[in-house]
């Protein structure tokens, strides 16, 4: 069985929960949309009168929730948010759990080097990604259609999806990132996650503070936000160029130091 298919195989039930809890999420939800949208104008009153800190908190911003757009804008952040730690964990497992279940003889028994293992394990990460997008993808369109009442949703889910696909990539790069930098691979998952909660909460942080809106290009959570990519703004340059830059450095960084780590064989 060669390192990919194993990968493959290892990861299978996970994916598969992972999968499942994100249809239940965009069903659960549209199943509320399906309550609030009986309120109507009401619903937008409400939100009117709640305070500007607990609407960023609650990452509302200037979402309008009595139209499916709008509602739809507002679990994005949600579903974005399940995404990134799901990389993020998927990336920083992927690379130090050899070490961390005793397993590297496994592989370096093998006559393949090192940086085709990691390679290999790479691809077999994006292919989990791209199956958690396709199926957010395909159950967002499908269950959020039944609801558009002729509003055109297709194209913004599409947007939202494929934004969300890069903020996966930077979360999976940073969680492998540190998995090959730390010394101690079973907290390479605390430390992904960490960053990931970091950088979340300073997007919401910015948005209640306008003076350190500077801060944005710290956080991926405002490359790809909901509000942008379903207007005519779309994609922003700056954030594709920024997004490649990171990924790059991220992948560089976890070969150099995979090939260099000492591994408990």
């Amino acid at each position: 069985m060669n390192v990919f298919m194993r990968e493959m195989k290892a990861n299978r039930k996970a994916l598969i929960l992972w999968c499942i809890g994100v249809f239940l999420m965009i069903a659960s939800s549209m199943g509320k949309y399906a309550g609030l949208s009986a309120s109507g104008q009401s619903v937008t009153d409400l939100m009117a009168q709640m305070p500007q800190s607990l609407k960023a908190i609650m990452g509302m911003g200037t979402f309008d929730l009595s139209t499916v757009s709008g509602y739809y804008g507002l679990l994005f952040i949600y579903l974005a948010m399940m995404a990134g730690i799901h990389a993020t964990l998927l990336g920083a497992s992927i690379i130090s759990k050899e070490e961390r279940d005793k397993t590297s003889e496994f592989l370096f028994v093998k006559p393949i080097s090192r940086s085709k293992i990691v390679t290999l394990k790479l691809i077999a990460a994006l292919v989990n990604l791209l199956i958690l997008n396709l199926v957010t993808l395909v159950s967002s369109i499908l269950l959020v259609q039944n609801y558009s009442q002729g509003e055109g949703i297709i194209g913004d889910i599409t947007r939202l999806m494929l934004g969300m696909f890069i903020l996966q990539l930077i979360f999976l790069f940073i969680g492998t990132a540190l998995a090959g930098v730390s010394k101690q691979p079973k907290t390479a998952q605390s430390y992904a996650t960490g960053i990931l909660l970091f950088t979340l909460m300073l997007s919401f942080a910015i948005d209640l503070n306008e003076r350190i809106t500077v801060l944005k290009y710290l956080t991926p959570f405002k490359y790809f936000e909901a509000k942008n990519l379903m207007d005519t703004r779309g994609f922003e340059p700056v954030y594709l160029i920024l997004s490649g830059l990171i990924i790059a450095v991220l992948i560089k960084v976890t070969y150099i130091f995979y090939e260099k780590r000492d591994l408990n064989v």
